[in-house]
C-alpha cells in the first residue's frame, strides 16, 4: 500500500476518493492551502472510517505532496496552473494523477471548456516535466463517492497517460473504488475528450435526477 497525497482534498471530489482510498488500505494525506481546514476534513474522515483501512491526516499542499509517492489533483481549473506550478519540486518523480475537469456553465447547462488543444492533465505534465501525469477518476460522482456503498463496482475508470508503469499504479489504484482495475484508455492526450466528457454526464444528471456513471462493455475483467 502506498500514501496519496490529496491536492484539494478538502472538496466533495478530493474528499469522496480520499476515503475510498484510505478505506481501501491506503495512508491518505489531504492537502490543503490552509492546513487547519485539512486537519478538520481528515479528521472527519478517519472518525468515519472508524479505524478501518489506512490512516487519514492533514497538511498543507506542500507538505502531503512531499510525503506522499502518488499525488491527486482534485482542484477547480480555475487557479490549476499556479498551483500546480508551485509544487513542480514536491511532485518531482511521483505519479500525479489528475481528475481535473475544466467545465463551465450557461444558460444552455454545462460544457467543456475550449483550452486550444489540450487539457488539464497535458498542462499538468507540461508543469510538472519530472513528474508522470495520468488522468483518471474525472467521471465518478462526488455523491458517490461519499456514500456508504461498499464499491462502485456499476462503473469503471478509465485511465490515459503516456507512462505505462504510472498508468498501471493508478489502475490498480481504481480497485478500491470500483473492485476492478482502471481501463487503459490510451494517452495523455485523450484527457482531452475525458474530461468534457463529465459535462454529459451532468447534463444527464440534471434532465433524469440521477447520479450517471461509465461502464464499458466488451473489456475482459470490467
Amino acid at each position: 500500500m502506498s500514501t496519496v497525497a490529496v491536492v484539494g482534498g478538502t472538496g466533495p471530489q478530493g474528499k469522496g476518493l480520499a476515503y475510498r482510498f484510505a478505506r481501501g488500505g491506503h495512508d491518505v494525506i489531504l492537502g490543503s492551502r490552509d492546513g487547519g481546514r485539512a486537519a478538520q476534513a481528515a479528521d472527519e474522515l478517519a472518525a468515519r472510517l472508524g479505524g478501518r483501512g489506512g490512516t487519514v491526516t492533514g497538511a498543507v499542499n506542500a507538505e502531503a505532496t512531499t510525503k506522499a509517492q502518488v499525488a491527486l489533483l482534485a482542484v477547480p481549473f480555475t487557479g490549476h496552473d499556479v498551483l500546480v506550478a508551485s509544487l513542480a519540486a514536491e511532485l518531482a518523480d511521483k505519479v500525479v494523477i489528475s481528475c481535473v475537469n475544466p467545465i463551465g456553465f450557461d444558460r444552455h447547462g454545462p460544457h467543456g471548456l475550449e483550452l486550444g488543444g489540450t487539457s488539464a492533465a497535458e498542462t499538468a505534465q507540461a508543469l510538472l516535466p519530472d513528474s508522470a501525469v495520468v488522468g483518471a477518476f474525472h467521471h465518478l460522482s462526488a455523491v458517490s463517492l461519499n456514500g456508504d456503498a461498499d464499491l462502485l463496482d456499476h462503473e469503471d475508470v478509465l485511465v490515459c497517460g503516456d507512462d505505462q508503469e504510472a498508468k498501471q499504479t493508478v489502475m490498480e489504484l481504481a480497485a478500491t473504488i470500483t473492485g476492478k482495475p482502471g481501463i487503459d484508455a490510451g494517452a495523455l492526450r485523450l484527457a482531452r475528450q475525458l474530461e468534457p466528457l463529465t459535462a454529459v454526464l451532468i447534463s444527464i444528471n440534471k434532465r433524469y435526477k440521477v447520479r450517471s456513471g461509465l461502464a464499458i462493455h466488451g473489456v475482459s475483467g470490467s
